[in-house]
């Protein structure tokens, strides 16, 4: 007789609004130009997956998983209490700020769900895609569902589902209007500080948000729009460290020993395949599209502690059949091209001396692909005290522009994994076969 399929039902046990647990300021928040910019306006969602730890568990060491981020929740919040807040629209500016409403007697707080289910995560494959569950049992949802506007004020909310095994999976909704990635995760890292025992957060936070620019006149390009876009395939590669390797020594041999990034060598052998794939005329122009973090031309100290948005997109232009025809070690020449370009022309956009150029400006047209670098993001090395991630989920709900995301490999095997929705469903194989080919 067959084994009964696992029960992979999610069970919501509880929801609540988390506040700082000590007082804090309640006066309004501005925010940048940058954190105000369209597209900012969007929850970003994410799932963290942490294995079980049988030697915790059998010493029956501390709180259970959900309790321990609770709580460290609370009183990460101390700090961070903007993230407890609502955005809101200014009565004197019309401009979007937080609303510092956090404490107590406020109307803020982060919303906190707990969840459980009764399989283990090897039975659901660890979330490998496609997801067993569906994204949105393990995404915090609060009951009953909050209206567009409501949800549109909310900034964070946490959702810490648990599985048979003893290992869980968090699940993010953070407000990219406040956080960019560095600093969303500059702050699940001081929660998991304090949630194995740390007294305080090593990083104090700062908001620091003037030093970001508001460059008089700049433009602000129109949101993306799906009309007439095609519904783009995902697809997740699993890179070796010997494939990195050898691109990295190509790169050497042909430039007299000059080193490239793991992260360069990836995007161009993606921005190549795709190319490839996708089967554009020659004469076709096309663009790689990145973000840059731009802490280090406008912070001290690099930034430390700033967890506002803080980057610069830097788009590399050329022609399908220059890059289709060209070798890997070309294109990461025209990406590395690129981004020496950052401080120039990150000071010539901050000067208001772009005119008619919207650089933060996302397209859904197929010709420009988006890319982005998760592994330096600092997620992978969240720790709330069952040891760091097995596994990042990376969520988008738009997959009608074309993406390419570079996370840390599965329980940190070396080499990386490449998360991608950028080509149509009938160009995914070759697409694939374009990506493992090493010739």
């Amino acid at each position: 007789m067959a084994a009964a399929a696992p029960d992979k039902a999610v069970e919501r046990l509880s929801q609540k609004l988390v506040l700082p647990s000590s007082p804090t300021p309640s006066a309004p928040l501005r925010l940048s130009w940058l954190d105000r910019y369209p597209t900012q306006m969007a929850l970003i969602e994410s799932l963290h997956v942490f294995k079980p730890d049988p030697a915790r568990d059998a010493a029956g060491q501390g709180l259970a998983p959900a309790r321990a981020i609770e709580t460290a929740l609370a009183r990460a919040l101390v700090e961070y209490y903007p993230l407890a807040g609502r955005l809101s629209v200014s009565r004197d500016s019309g401009e979007l700020q937080v609303d510092c409403c956090g404490g107590a007697g406020g109307h803020g707080g982060v919303w906190f769900i707990e969840a459980a289910v009764p399989c283990r995560l090897e039975d659901v494959d660890y979330l490998e895609y496609p997801l067993a569950i569906s994204k949105d049992e393990l995404l915090p949802h609060p009951r009953p569902r909050p209206t567009r506007d409501e949800e549109d004020k909310l900034i964070l909310l946490v959702q810490v589902t648990t599985f048979a095994c003893g290992g869980f999976v968090v699940g993010f909704r953070f407000s990219h209007a406040v956080a960019d990635g560095p600093g969303a995760a500059q702050f699940m890292g001081a929660v998991g500080e304090l949630a194995r025992g740390g007294e305080s957060i090593t990083v104090a936070p700062s908001w620091g948000r003037d030093a970001v620019p508001d460059p008089a006149g700049a433009m602000v390009g129109a949101l993306p729009e799906p009309a007439g876009a095609s519904r783009l395939e995902y697809l997740a590669i699993d890179i070796s460290a010997d494939y990195i390797n050898h691109f990295k020594s190509q790169f050497a041999a042909a430039t007299g020993g000059a080193r490239c990034s793991a992260f360069e060598v990836l995007i161009a052998k993606a921005w190549q395949s795709r190319t490839r794939a996708a089967a554009f005329d020659p004469s076709t122009p096309i663009n790689l599209s990145f973000a840059m973090n731009a802490r280090p031309l406008l912070l001290p100290r690099g930034g430390a502690g700033f967890y506002g948005n803080c980057y610069y997109i830097m788009r590399v232009a050329s022609t399908a059949g220059r890059v289709a025809t060209a070798s890997v070690t070309d294109v990461v020449r025209m990406i590395r091209e690129g981004k020496k370009r950052l401080p120039s022309e990150f000071a010539r956009w901050a000067a208001g001396e772009m005119a008619g150029v919207d650089p933060y400006q996302i397209t859904s047209d197929y010709r420009t692909l988006l890319v982005s670098d998760w592994t330096r993001l600092g997620f992978a090395e969240v720790d709330y005290g069952w040891g760091p991630p097995a596994h990042v989920v990376p969520l988008t709900n738009l997959d009608y522009i074309a993406t390419c995301i570079l996370v840390k490999p599965w329980a940190h095997k070396p080499g990386a994994r490449l998360i991608t929705q950028c080509v149509t469903p009938d160009r995914v194989t070759a697409f694939h076969d374009a990506m493992v080919d090493i010739n």
